[in-house]
């Protein structure tokens, strides 16, 4: 049965255009470790990797005792508590060796569904493959589709596979989402 609010949220990478984005419905109850999954799961990512999300000056993620600075707990906070007013953004970084950073928007707050949450509605592009060298090394891998130019280009071809930059299966992204 519904409960609550339901948040519609924008996920958008940043420093790449045209755009790769994906639009979810998520409930408003969920928390910020909740969120990280759905973000994972939608845009395509592997999950091995660190994240943190930026709110101002606050860093929110999975804390440890190896902390240089202070992290406060993603399962304390509740979606609704970040995301008060429409437009308002939130910053995700992950795997901080690429420094894949994020932006979540929230696109309007909704009366709760009655429908399985979270749930991928939409989105744009497919994402940049995991460990392929930061926004630099996504840049590379676009050229390289266009034009391969060397023996290593070959490789990094068959690395690939089939691989499209300018695909979005959204089937996908929901079977992700639901663990499939």
């Amino acid at each position: 049965m519904a409960v609550g609010k339901t948040l519609r949220l924008l996920i958008q990478l940043d420093e790449i255009e045209p755009a790769i984005n994906r639009e979810v419905l998520v409930d408003g109850d969920s928390t910020l470790g909740d969120l990280d999954q759905v973000i994972k799961r939608a845009m395509g990512w592997y999950g091995y990797h660190a994240h943190m999300f930026r709110l101002g000056k606050r860093l929110i993620g999975v804390p440890s005792n190896n902390d240089w600075v202070a992290i406060e707990d993603e399962e304390g906070i509740r979606l609704l508590d970040v995301f008060a007013r429409k437009g308002q953004k939130l910053g995700y970084e992950y795997d901080f060796g690429d420094s894949w950073g994020h932006t979540i928007r929230l696109l309007e707050t909704l009366p709760a569904q009655e429908r399985d949450l979270p749930v991928c509605v939409a989105g744009q592009r497919a994402c940049p493959p995991e460990d392929c060298g930061a926004v630099y090394g996504y840049f590379d891998i676009l050229d390289l589709l266009k034009k391969p130019r060397s023996a290593s280009d070959a490789e990094t071809r068959e690395w690939l596979g089939k691989y499209d930059p300018e695909a979005f299966d959204l089937q996908a992204a929901n079977r992700r989402l639901r663990g499939r």
